[in-house]
């Protein structure tokens, strides 16, 4: 792999810095006091710019919710999703937040928290028309968008026969498919959703593929101090309640479990 704060969460939205949680040590970040978090900004519901320029949806305030458990002030670093992981290498943010699927490949060299959220990639079509498939099967030969440098690219090459068109994020192959320019697009189930209900883009889901897939907040695999703190962060925002405001808000449901 889609809008009711209480004031807790309104704190966070605000940029206000919360106290860090007693049983949590402050780790070791690239700028003291700061946590410098990557994502695309043009990704929603996850992490976009609404009306205003403000920037805004699910990963935006899990972001910011974590960074207040940290006792650090957020501090967001936008780039195209094609260049965030090798943004997070370079040195260039401490964590990226951006709904990165954990693999056994980006394990290797990518450190992961524990995982935050559960979804399935999903095939999505016009919603006019009779093509309805079910499989990745059914995409061989037609034209098929999706995210250049993402688990989904890799999954339409791994399948074959499939003519993979690479964007640098949604919202330009979306555009595409609503006009006709692709037979189908492959992303996140829940964006999916987001998208039918929220922008009334003449799209509509169609196959879901596979188990649901977990993601994490991605990190250098060496930092396991800031590991460790991101963890626990994760627990306690799920324990008092914040991921459940954060979770409802933006998909009616808990996407914390598969």
């Amino acid at each position: 792999m889609k809008h009711l704060f209480l004031m807790s969460a309104l704190v966070l939205a605000s940029g206000s810095l919360a106290a860090t949680s007693p049983n949590i040590k402050t780790p070791q970040t690239l700028t003291k006091g700061v946590l410098k978090i990557g994502m695309e900004g043009t990704y929603a519901p996850f992490t976009y710019r609404d009306a205003k320029g403000n920037l805004t949806g699910f990963d935006v305030d899990i972001a910011k919710a974590v960074a207040a458990k940290l006792g650090l002030k957020p501090e967001f670093a936008l780039t195209e999703w094609s260049g965030l992981l090798a943004g997070l290498q370079a040195g260039k943010y401490d964590v990226i937040v951006n709904q990165v699927g954990i693999t056994p490949e980006r394990q290797k060299s990518i450190g992961f928290s524990t995982p935050y959220a559960y979804s399935s990639p999903q095939i999505i079509v016009k919603k006019a028309g009779s093509f309805a498939p079910k499989t990745l099967a059914d995409l061989k030969g037609k034209r098929v968008g999706v995210g250049l440098g993402s688990n989904f690219e890799k999954q339409l090459r791994d399948a074959g026969g499939i003519t993979v068109v690479t964007y640098p994020g949604a919202p330009e192959y979306m555009a595409d498919l609503a006009a006709g320019r692709l037979d189908a697009a492959y992303n996140d189930r829940l964006l999916v959703g987001y998208l039918i209900k929220s922008q009334n883009l003449p799209v509509r889901g169609a196959g879901v593929i596979g188990q649901p897939e977990s993601v994490g907040i991605a990190m250098k695999k060496t930092n396991t101090g800031l590991k460790a703190a991101v963890d626990k962060a994760l627990a306690q925002i799920k324990a008092d309640g914040t991921y459940a405001r954060i979770s409802q808000q933006w998909f009616g449901q808990d996407v914390s479990k598969p």
